[in-house]
């Protein structure tokens, strides 16, 4: 009995994560794509415009730390001059932000 219990726990929690990352890759789709590209190359007209990273490289990863990656979507960027270059997402919940970090982590190669 315990180990049916601890297994529909486990599949449970299971189903969760895969709910938060479906839900993550569609708020991706839906707000980040048009610069970041569907493949986080940022290799888009805007991306290029823009100068977006390519959050497939490693490198680019490896220098991004989770902190300040949640502060960009949370409160946007601005270049050196103060104009915007990626508007805040304030309408999203701090949830839903670490979720998108994490999606984008996945790009990674």
């Amino acid at each position: 009995m315990k180990k049916l219990i601890i297994a529909g726990i486990v599949g449970i929690m299971a189903a969760t994560l895969s709910a938060r990352a479906a839900d993550a890759k569609g708020q991706f789709e839906q707000s980040c794509v048009k610069c970041h590209g569907a493949d986080g190359k940022g290799d888009t007209k805007m991306g290029k415009r823009l100068n977006v990273r390519d959050y497939t490289d490693a490198k680019v990863q490896d220098s991004l730390k989770d902190d300040a990656a949640f502060k960009s979507v949370k409160e946007g960027l601005q270049d050196a001059d103060g104009k915007t270059q990626m508007k805040p997402f304030a309408d999203l919940s701090d949830d839903d932000i670490k979720g998108l970090v994490a999606y984008m982590r996945t790009f990674k190669k």
